[in-house]
Formats: C-alpha cells, sequence, structure tokens
C-alpha cells in the first residue's frame, strides 16, 4: 500500500473523471455497480490507502424488514432490533425511517423517496433485492442474515443449535428432533448445523427422520403444528426437540399437551431468541436468550464506521436459558458442564 497513490492518479489508470473516483471509493449514488467496481479494483492494484477517505457522516438511516418478517409471529424478534437500532440513531442524531417491503412493492423508488444515507436490512433478503440495494450506491448493513460480499451483524446461531441440542443431550434424552422454518434462511441453517454438530459430539447418527421442516405456504401456527404432529407419529418419536424459535416452540409444546404428553417428562422442548412470551406458555420455555436491542444498536455501529474496504462480519453472542420445558423437580445434569458454557 502507498500513501503517495491519489484519486487523480487511479482516475488516470481507470479512464474516468476524478469526481466518478471520488463518488465510487465513497460509495456515493450515482454509478453503476460494474463502474464502482472497476474503480475500486484499479486502487487496490495502485495501492491507494483506503483509510485516506472522509466517509461522509450519516444523518439519515432506513431500516428495512421483508414483509415476511412483519408478521405477529416475527415482531417479537423484530420490533426489539427495530428499537435498538432507534436509539443508537437516536443518541447520534440520525433520523431513522422504517419500511417494511417486499420484491414487488417498488423498493427502489421507495427508497429515493426517503433518501437515506445508510440501510440496515433486517431478516432474510432476496439476493436480487439486496444487489439493487447496493446499486444505489448507499451504505448497506444486513441484520440476521449474512451474505457474501456485505457487512452483517448476526447471533451465533451455530453455537445456539449446539447449546441447545448439547442441553437436551444432558439431560439424558436420546431421540433428539428439529423443528426447521425454510432453510433459504441463514440463521436457521446456522441452527441446524449447530444441531447435528452436537449430535455428531456424542456419537449419535443424526436421523433425518426426527428433522421436520414447517411446510411452505402456511403460516408459523399451521407450520409448526403440523411439524410437531409429524415427529409425534414416528414409531419411535423424539423425547426431546430443539426448534429453530420461540414462537414454533410454543406451538409444538401446546401440541404436546393436546396429545396427552407431558412436557418435560415425556417431551422435553427448547426454543430460540427468549421473546417476551417464552415464560407465558404451560411451561416456561427454555431457550437461546439474544440481545435483540444490542444487535440492531451494533447494525448502525457497523454503519457509522464503514464504508468498509471488505465487508465485516459480527458474531452477538447468545446465552441459554434453562427453564420448566427442559427441566423437573429433582432434575440434575448429567454434565454439569453443560450450564457454564452459557
Amino acid at each position: 500500500m502507498s500513501t503517495n497513490v491519489t484519486i487523480r492518479d487511479i482516475a488516470r489508470v481507470a479512464g474516468v473523471s476524478a469526481g466518478t473516483i471520488s463518488r465510487a471509493l465513497k460509495n456515493e449514488p450515482g454509478l453503476t455497480e460494474a463502474t464502482r467496481q472497476m474503480v475500486v479494483e484499479a486502487a487496490r492494484e495502485l495501492g491507494y490507502d483506503f483509510c485516506k477517505l472522509r466517509p461522509k457522516r450519516l444523518r439519515r438511516l432506513t431500516f428495512l424488514l421483508h414483509r415476511q418478517h412483519n408478521t405477529a409471529s416475527s415482531s417479537p424478534f423484530y420490533s426489539p432490533v427495530l428499537h435498538g437500532a432507534e436509539e443508537a440513531c437516536r443518541k447520534q442524531g440520525i433520523v431513522l425511517s422504517f419500511m417494511a417491503v417486499g420484491p414487488a412493492d417498488g423498493l427502489i423508488d421507495q427508497i429515493r423517496m426517503h433518501a437515506p444515507d445508510g440501510i440496515v436490512c433486517a431478516g432474510f433478503f432476496e439476493p436480487e433485492l439486496l444487489s439493487a440495494l447496493r446499486a444505489t450506491g448507499k451504505q448497506l448493513v444486513l441484520i440476521d442474515m449474512q451474505l457474501r460480499g456485505y457487512s452483517s451483524v448476526n447471533p451465533d446461531n451455530m453455537m445456539g443449535g449446539y447449546l441447545a441440542t448439547r442441553h437436551l443431550i444432558d439431560t439424558g434424552r436420546t431421540r433428539v428432533g428439529f423443528i426447521s422454518g425454510p432453510l433459504a434462511h441463514y440463521s436457521i441453517r446456522e441452527r441446524a448445523r449447530g444441531y447435528r454438530q452436537a449430535l455428531f459430539e456424542e456419537g449419535i447418527l443424526a436421523d433425518p427422520r426426527l428433522e421436520a421442516c414447517l411446510p411452505d405456504g402456511v403460516d408459523l401456527e399451521t407450520g409448526a403444528w403440523e411439524a410437531m404432529e409429524q415427529l409425534l407419529a414416528l414409531p419411535h418419536p423424539p423425547d426431546a426437540v430443539f426448534c429453530y424459535n420461540d414462537s414454533a416452540a410454543l406451538v409444538a409444546m401446546r401440541c404436546c399437551l393436546a396429545k396427552g404428553l407431558k412436557v418435560p417428562h415425556d417431551v422435553a422442548i427448547v426454543g430460540f431468541d427468549d421473546i417476551s412470551t417464552a415464560v407465558l406458555g404451560h411451561r416456561p420455555l427454555t431457550t437461546l436468550r439474544i440481545d435483540k436491542k444490542a444487535l440492531g444498536a451494533l447494525g448502525v455501529e457497523l454503519l457509522l464506521n464503514g464504508p468498509h474496504e471488505n465487508p465485516v462480519e459480527k458474531i452477538a453472542p447468545v446465552e441459554l436459558i434453562v427453564r420448566a420445558s427442559t427441566v423437573f423437580d429433582g432434575w440434575r445434569p448429567k454434565n454439569l458442564a453443560t450450564l457454564k458454557r452459557t
């Protein structure tokens, strides 16, 4: 890297104006993504010191939530994330706007109306939507999603799935099932990976029949109920189930009770997210706690510290919270180290 390379040097090599070079390096609007990438590559080849850039101060941010997450089952998770982002913006004197959007909503036109300096995308977004957003030249950070080439903030989903399953194994459960949401979601794939990792370390052969995915085209309530029924209908049903989130876990618990089963004596259940209703079920729910407000604040912090030459990925810790859906009076963990991992 050379501190002597200037924007004019890059302009001569790239064959464009110094103004174009400046806008491209600062990720400002008005350029195609192809031009922006060409300029960045030329700057790297010449050894330009990206630290010399003075990023524009962020004054307006837009928080985007995919319409599929703007539901009663998803809001207990994403509402605190939004509140965390709001608080972080307030402290910095930044105006934050909110939009729930879908692929057919004329997203780019709406972004132009809001005129933000940066965008936070929470939850799953189609890669095509993200590519269109990036082409606007706005700084962009993903929360609760990971995609190559984008800066992101995520809970430690794999560790959470691992801790949930490890806890169930250490309570003496031998057939641990998994209820999964759509595997297009990065967080769910990672939780599934943690589930399988814990089984592998214990020497338990993963049984695909013990994994039930919510059917396509149904709401979470219906899908989680059908998934739990599918597991309970097996010739050898599970004695424990890890659910990909708390909302699904609470439905699974109600399904077990409707079938005359006792939780946790017949079936132990673990959720993920520690939403506010996790303690309101028939049995308070064992779950993985995420500091959801901190997740939103981290997303804003990542934007404020950008733009970055290379994508930055931040991982937020999770904590196993043991409650009555997996343990009962007189229960002792098989491995005391389990509870110390949190």
